[in-house]
């Protein structure tokens, strides 16, 4: 059964984010994503995930310029930023984003970027995740492709650097989602969901077969936390029906 953490970015947006750890603790997630904190004091973040016995699974890294030449400063205040609030709130895994560049550089520079952002992690015991993202809804985007990142993770040669394997943004780039995640499961550190097309819940009416699909990690010995980034269809709650065999039920 896999192990879901709420987006409290994405979901749960009937209410204050603060207020959002409280909504999704109540219904039965365990774990969330926190992709976009820094509107809070990271001390209030980690109260709220505190309070209500969650764990942070994943933060993002904001600005998302990783692979952008001459940006290198603020990527490292970005980092810096990103494992201050990761040490608040208990969270071992930040999502590096890459940034829109067609620059021939962006490569290097990535890689670069990076294998600095793992000495700092490190010491914090924080995992570094690379996530391809796909062309249609983010024009531009670098990094786009699960051989791609394997190819910067190699570069980059620490052992802190993983792959975030979002199945919507890999179903619309690549498809053959079981295989892919067979041929990286070695690389993966955490996996994200969400209907397809619309990005909504990842329900029957959507083009994904997503209980084959957490048969196949659990078969893998995947133990980590699969993400619930979507967009709710109408709201948060009334949405949850497809997650009711895995623990979550609204009381």
């Amino acid at each position: 059964m896999p192990k879901l953490a709420a987006s409290v970015t994405m979901m749960f947006n009937e209410w204050d984010l603060l207020d959002r750890f409280y909504h999704a603790a109540r219904v039965g997630f365990l774990g969330v994503e926190i992709q976009s904190p820094y509107g809070e004091p990271k001390e209030d973040i980690a109260d709220r995930v505190r309070r209500h016995d969650l764990t942070a699974t994943l933060l993002n890294v904001s600005p998302g310029v990783g692979a952008l030449p001459g940006r290198e400063a603020d990527y490292r205040r970005g980092i810096t930023r990103a494992l201050e609030y990761a040490a608040a709130v208990g969270c071992n895994q930040i999502h590096c984003l890459a940034g829109c560049t067609d620059d021939p550089r962006a490569e290097a520079t990535f890689v670069s970027n990076l294998k600095w952002a793992s000495e700092q992690a490190r010491p914090l015991g924080v995992e570094l995740l690379l996530e391809p993202l796909n062309t249609l809804d983010n024009p531009g985007y670098f990094l786009t492709g699960s051989e791609q990142a394997r190819h910067i993770i190699e570069q980059v040669g620490t052992d802190n650097v993983f792959l975030q394997y979002d199945f919507y943004h890999m179903q619309i780039m690549e498809g053959h989602l079981a295989e892919t995640v067979k041929a990286n499961l070695d690389i993966i550190g955490h996996f994200q969901i969400s209907g397809v097309p619309g990005r909504h819940e990842p329900d029957a009416m959507q083009e994904v077969n997503y209980p084959y699909l957490f048969d196949v990690i659990d078969d893998l010995g995947f133990d980590g936390w699969v993400g619930c980034e979507y967009r709710p269809g109408a709201g948060t709650i009334e949405g949850l029906k497809w997650a009711y065999s895995y623990g979550i039920r609204p009381v």
